[in-house]
């Protein structure tokens, strides 16, 4: 996982899947996600979950699987997933993330 576009603990958020980064939907994405990212990153606490392009559109592929964290997961990974019911998944909804 990582975060372009901003810091080293904010930015858009990526997932590596299958050898290639991808782009989160923010429709797809909560704060007990956002909890894991920034804990995974070493990156404290999320301060707050942007969607609608705060760091700018990516260029990686959007992803379709929605993410079902617990919250208490030490890598986002480690998390659930289920296919997406959400179509509106383009480059304007990708989401950004600030952690403390």
């Amino acid at each position: 996982v990582r975060l372009v576009g901003g810091s080293r603990c904010s930015g858009s958020l990526e997932i590596l899947d299958n050898q290639t980064w991808v782009s989160v939907c923010a429709a797809a994405f909560d704060q007990q996600d956002a909890e894991v990212v920034c804990r995974e990153l070493d990156c404290g606490a999320p301060v707050q979950v942007l969607g609608e392009d705060a760091f700018g559109k990516g260029d990686a592929q959007m992803w379709t699987q929605e993410i079902q964290c617990r919250g208490n997961e030490s890598q986002i990974h480690l998390c659930p997933t289920s296919p997406s019911h959400e179509n509106n998944c383009s480059h304007d909804h990708n989401i950004g993330l600030v952690c403390s």
